[in-house]
């Protein structure tokens, strides 16, 4: 029961990365310059710690 809950804590954090990458990379579509780099820079780093939870995911229930 525990590692279920800590699969769908993994999944919907990782939902929430993905979601919050799309939505970054949008805005950084609306700018320019530093600003523009700036939020690159934000969505490389969301996008870092998507992959370090469904790393995590991966571990708590391998896939077959």
């Amino acid at each position: 029961m525990l590692r279920e809950s800590y699969s769908a804590l993994l999944a919907h954090a990782c939902e929430s990365l993905a979601s919050a990458n799309v939505m970054t990379m949008d805005l950084a579509d609306h700018m320019d310059g530093p600003s523009r780099n700036s939020l690159l820079a934000i969505a490389q780093i969301i996008m870092l710690g998507e992959l370090a939870v469904n790393r995590a995911l991966d571990q708590l229930d391998p896939p077959e």
